[in-house]
Parts: structure tokens; sequence; C-alpha cells
């Protein structure tokens, strides 16, 4: 069975952005996605935070590009119920440095078993349990 990992919200934004070393990268991994090589997923606070930050800087159409687009290539969008906002607050105890999106996107993969991340985020490195997948470096070992 083939592996599924968790695609941060930076890589849609990231792939969908001005010119910026991760860029090539992103894109790299959403058409890998796209084409099934890679077995991907994604939860709804990705979607918001696309969302949120488009709009916070008056680029709504752009927004809603972006979440579309991002839809389409990963349509497996894990929700937040109950368990996951209680599983929240657990590693917000646990991971005080962390932010509160990060903690939910944790509480997503945890609770389903996911323990891979592509993220250009590195506080992820210090999640026991959970690999961060560097985008680039990603896309140089799986060619």
């Amino acid at each position: 069975m083939q592996r599924r990992a968790f695609i941060d919200t930076n890589v849609p934004m990231y792939a969908a952005g001005k010119v910026h070393p991760y860029k090539d990268a992103c894109i790299q991994i959403l058409h890998r996605v796209a084409i099934g090589e890679l077995l991907a997923c994604t939860d709804a606070e990705v979607h918001q935070e696309i969302f949120h930050r488009y709009w916070s800087i008056g680029l709504l159409d752009k927004a809603l590009q972006v979440s579309a687009d991002f839809l389409e290539v990963v349509p497996d969008v894990l929700p937040v119920t109950v368990a996951e906002i209680k599983k929240t607050a657990e590693l917000a105890q646990e991971y005080p440095l962390l932010t509160p999106r990060d903690w939910l996107h944790l509480a997503v993969m945890l609770n389903n078993g996911i323990t891979e991340i592509i993220s250009a985020d590195r506080h992820f490195d210090d999640i026991e349990g959970i690999t961060r997948l560097d985008p680039r470096e990603f896309v140089q070992e799986q060619p």
C-alpha cells in the first residue's frame, strides 16, 4: 500500500506564488500528486489558511482559484471534528511553541494515522512520530 503524505499550506501557496526558492519544488510535488505518483491528503484548515491569506491582502479571486486548483489536485480533504479539537488542546500543552493552526494539522494527521508532512516549515522537525519532508529535498530524493 502506498503511503499517504499530508500537504501543508505552504506547498500550494508557494506553487501559486511569485518566484521563490520553493516554488518549482512545490509545483513538482503537486504534479506528482495529480498524476498519481504521490498519495496525498490535506485538511479543511489548509483551505481556510489559503482563503484567509489571500483575502487579507485583497486577493479574493486568487484565494478562490488557489483553493479550487488545490482541491482538484488533492481532493482528499480531512475534516476537523470534535476529536481533532480535543487532540489540539493536548498538542498545545505538549508543543507550546507551535502555532494553533499547526496543532490542528497535527491533530488531524495523528487521528488519521498520517506520519509524514510535506512542508517548508522546519518546526515540524521537532514533533515526535512525524517526519517532515522538505519540498526541495523531497523532489531531489524522489526523481
